[in-house]
Formats: C-alpha cells, structure tokens, sequence
C-alpha cells in the first residue's frame, strides 16, 4: 500500500524544496561542506576543461560531486547521533567516526582518480 501523502508534481516541488533546506542547513551548520563547496566550485569547472573527452570529464566531475553526498550523509549522521544526546557512547562514537571514514575515502577516491587522468598530461607538459 502506498504512503499517504502528495502524489505527482506536488510531491516533486516539495521533494525539491526540502532539498534545498537540507542544503542550506549543511550549508549554515558544516564547517566541512563549505570548505568542500568551495573546493568543488574550483574543482568542477577545472575538471569540465581539464578532462581530455566526455568521460574524462564526467569522472572528475562525479569523483568531487560524490564528496559533497557523503559530506551530507555523514552530517546527517552526525545530527541524528547529537540529537540522540550529548553523552558518550561506544555506538554513537562508532558511527561518527565511520562517517568521517566515508568522506575520507572519497577525498582518497578523488585525489586517485585526479592523477591517474591527469598525470599522464601533467607528465608530457612538465
């Protein structure tokens, strides 16, 4: 049986409008996601030029795109285990923690996918 609620273009606009709110908020509250805004604002366009065909491109665009999710999952994470409370425990710090992991291994996959595109062009200019 389907969720009560709106159906079709209504639902669609709202979805759209939450999004933004979840933007702003990640926006107004994490350190972490405007420093990697500002580091995608720089990265796309250089990845959109630097990319030698379509798909090159793309991956350098999706790699830094792909920070910016995980940003977002690990700081909804991160506010779901605050809200929870404020004392310490073993599960709460664990899935705080793997949520830093996350958006280390995607600064990890970007660094990675970066060189291995680019390097090679690097390596004929220099």
């Amino acid at each position: 049986m389907p969720k009560p609620g709106k159906t079709g273009a209504t639902r669609i606009i709202d979805a759209f409008g939450y999004a933004l709110l979840g933007l702003k908020a990640a926006f107004k509250n994490e350190a972490a996601f405007r420093q990697e805004l500002l580091l995608a604002a720089f990265m796309i366009p250089a990845g959109i030029y630097l990319g030698t065909d379509p798909l090159e491109k793309a991956l350098l665009v999706a790699v830094v795109l792909l920070v910016l999710i995980i940003e977002l999952f690990n700081s909804a994470l991160e506010a779901i285990v605050d809200r929870i409370g404020d004392e310490y425990h073993e599960l709460a710090g664990r899935a705080k923690d793997m949520g830093a992991a996350a958006v280390f291994i995607s600064l990890i996959l970007v660094v990675s996918v970066w060189l291995i595109i680019l390097y090679p062009t690097a390596s004929r200019i220099f």
